[in-house]
């Protein structure tokens, strides 16, 4: 029996890349096949030629040879579109080196009674316009070209793993309401889906905690792409600017604590292709600071720091110790409803007459861990950087890379530190991302306490209200 999967990708410009799974033999077809609704006629078409160009380089025959018919396809994922075929090659009427539209080359009478048979395996990249062999046997003349990359053939995936990557990849076309300009760019987003897929079930199996890391929002970008919208390379780049330490707290932390239940932290925000976390990280903390001095919790502006900071770099990354000195020149943040956020630099348009909070300075919160919780619990919310390396495939649970995965002085990204707890016997911190509420646990991740992970303690600080 053969089963029919349908896969639509939408693409920006409208209309569907469709893809469409064959399973079961069907008319000669093998048991797996690829097809694409827009120009598979074309792209075999190529094939072939690639073919018959490879035999008729490498044969030591006068005459030139085409083909005739293909049996045996199969067409699969790998690093780029692997096919597997048969093709029959015929004599022409063409002489090497007079072939120049090899269509035109008629065959030769006796051409069926005298076809050569071929094996090959093509491996195509659309996307990049490539195309190379990684095997070809020929039977009549034992011609036999070795295979040019052992790790495209031995990273073809089981047919029960490529159709569960192109399950998970519809789901998250879907869920994500994911828009690509053409087939080409679907094609190269599945292939990126497809290893990053295999990258989380890595960090999967190396983590300490109990996170759950799977596809995402990000699951078709490559860990560049990730790192240059989402991340802040000057976190761990640039000296953060000297600040008074905060004193710590005498009395011992309580055994939890989460600001959320006591009306200080605003919703969850989205900083998109952005790297403002900087400013994300700030503002929450001083909307808490805000609420516990004045007693009214208001949302703040970051789009007024990505444009009026003349320090930071507002989307290319920033510090938050630079940040609140920024703040304090101008005379205060106005409101998110006032100055709202676009995501990108525009010029400066605050006014004084529109401030809806200030501060007076801001502090440095020692590293320790039991002091930061008991600093936060007396004090509020309070910004910290980390290392975001596993934070493009988290999903829920509490996250504990090793530290050698996650190391400390790698930081690149700025959050917002609102509570603590355990789960089951397991500590962790309460964070409040910026990437909206569709990443994490409704917008937060949770990160394993009491070992400094992922550098969470090496770069905290609050403003300060009088």
């Amino acid at each position: 029996m053969t089963r029919v999967y349908l896969l639509c990708v939408t693409m920006a410009a409208g209309g569907c890349w469709l893809l469409l799974l064959l399973l079961g033999p069907v008319s000669g077809l093998p048991p797996v096949r690829w097809l694409q609704e827009a120009p598979e006629e074309i792209e075999m078409k190529t094939v072939l030629r690639l073919a018959e160009r490879e035999y008729n380089r490498a044969s030591g025959r006068e005459d030139v040879y085409r083909a005739l018919r293909l049996s045996d396809l199969r067409r699969q994922l790998v690093s780029g579109i692997r096919y597997d075929f048969t093709v029959f090659l015929g004599r022409t009427l063409c002489k090497k080196g007079d072939e120049e539209v090899l269509d035109n080359c008629s065959l030769h009478s006796l051409a069926s009674l005298t076809e050569i048979q071929c094996r090959y395996s093509v491996l195509v990249f659309p996307w990049a316009n490539e195309t190379k062999v990684l095997e070809h046997t020929c039977s009549e003349e034992g011609v036999r070209t070795e295979p040019s990359s052992e790790q495209d053939l031995d990273s073809m995936k089981p047919e029960d793993e490529l159709l569960e990557t192109l399950s998970l990849f519809k789901d998250f076309v879907t869920t994500y309401d994911k828009k690509y300009k053409d087939d080409e760019e679907a094609l190269m987003r599945l292939q990126i889906f497809s290893q990053n897929v295999k990258k989380a079930k890595e960090i999967q199996e190396k983590d300490q905690g109990t996170a759950e890391y799977g596809v995402t929002k990000f699951s078709d970008l490559t860990e560049e792409e990730f790192r240059t919208l989402y991340l802040n390379p000057l976190l761990s780049s640039q000296p953060s600017r000297p600040m008074k330490m905060a004193l710590a707290p005498t009395d011992p932390p309580p055994a939890q604590w989460d600001w959320r239940e006591h009306g200080a932290v605003t919703e969850v925000k989205n900083q998109g292709m952005c790297g403002s976390c900087w400013a994300f990280s700030v503002t929450g903390n001083i909307e808490g600071q805000w609420f516990l001095k004045k007693g009214s919790l208001v949302s703040l502006s970051e789009q007024e720091l990505v444009d009026c900071d003349g320090v930071d770099k507002a989307c290319g990354g920033g510090l938050p110790s630079n940040a609140y000195e920024a703040i304090e020149k101008l005379g205060g943040l106005e409101s998110e409803q006032d100055y709202s956020y676009l995501g990108h630099k525009e010029h400066c348009s605050f006014s004084t007459n529109k401030v809806s909070a200030y501060i007076n300075s801001s502090v440095e919160i020692p590293k320790d861990e039991t002091q930061i919780a008991a600093w936060l619990a007396q004090n509020g919310p309070i910004s910290i950087a980390l290392n975001a390396f596993a934070m493009q495939f988290y999903r829920k649970g509490i996250s504990y890379p090793f530290r050698i995965l996650c190391n400390p002085w790698m930081i690149d990204h700025a959050v917002l530190l609102v509570g603590y707890g355990d789960r089951d016997g397991k500590p962790f911190w309460a964070i409040k991302n910026s990437w909206g509420t569709d990443w994490g646990e409704e917008g937060y991740y949770y990160l394993h306490r009491g070992t400094g992970s992922c550098g969470m303690n090496t770069m905290c600080s609050s403003a300060v209200i009088d």
